[in-house]
């Protein structure tokens, strides 16, 4: 794969998942959304979802990682570094695309994220849509958290691919979007489940410059452990699975 295919595939695909996944978030948590308070299942599958159209969508171009964690693990275990900070990049400015697109899909109901005068609901803090927040604020705690969660995600695809029948039907990404759904219901309350840096990072940053009524903090005090934890599982995933298998 060259670089130009691997950065715009990386940029394809992760713009799709963030696309579904913050829409899926934007849809169950804005007022005026249909889906809304229609609950964490539906949020679960919504980033499945979006995982299994972004990968399916990049995986001609660049193999659909769509996840520095990922990346990262496959650099482990196999040694191959020259191409990281491509898939790297390219992850990045799609995750930024994806929280743009989601927030012009949203636009009418962010726009009317303000007090209504005689209502006693208040604006919806909005950085949960484009980025997680945890449950109880704890650092150590979401770092952990979200180091087993990444480990739980990147195990799994790297052994995968020792399942000769799964990459001759096509089947991985399916597997692996059911994966990430599962990872969500089980593992994903404490921390909202980031498992992804880009997935969090990109769009906090848009977030932080997208012209929201009443948005609220875009908490960069807490924006290095969806960062730092999930490298930190991808790395030790692809340590484990070098040692191991």
């Amino acid at each position: 794969m060259s670089n130009g295919d691997i950065f715009v595939g990386e940029i394809i695909g992760t713009a799709i998942l963030i696309l579904f996944g913050a829409g899926v978030c934007a849809a169950v948590t804005l007022r005026y959304s249909k889906a809304r308070a229609s609950g964490w299942v539906v949020i679960a599958f919504g980033w499945g979802f979006g995982v299994l159209a972004g990968a399916y969508t990049a995986a001609p171009l660049s193999g659909g990682h769509l996840n520095p964690a990922v990346t990262i693990g496959i650099a482990v275990d196999t040694g191959k570094w020259d191409k990281v900070w491509v898939y790297l990049l390219g992850q990045l400015i799609g995750a930024m695309l994806g929280a743009v697109l989601a927030y012009l899909v949203y636009l009418a109901q962010f726009q009317a994220n303000v007090h209504k005068e005689g209502s006693s609901e208040e604006p919806t803090p909005t950085l949960g849509i484009f980025s997680t927040i945890p449950e109880i604020r704890n650092p150590v705690a979401n770092l952990i958290t979200e180091i087993i969660a990444t480990m739980s995600l990147v195990l799994p695809i790297l052994a995968f691919g020792l399942t000769k029948g799964l990459g001759e039907s096509g089947t991985t990404v399916l597997i692996v979007s059911l994966l990430v759904v599962g990872i969500g219901l089980s593992l994903g309350g404490p921390t909202g489940y980031a498992i992804n840096p880009t997935r969090d990072l990109g769009p906090r940053i848009v977030h932080t410059f997208l012209p929201i009524p009443n948005k609220g903090t875009s908490d960069w005090g807490y924006a290095w452990v969806p960062v730092v934890g999930p490298l930190i599982g991808g790395a030790l995933a692809g340590l484990i699975y070098n040692a191991a298998f």
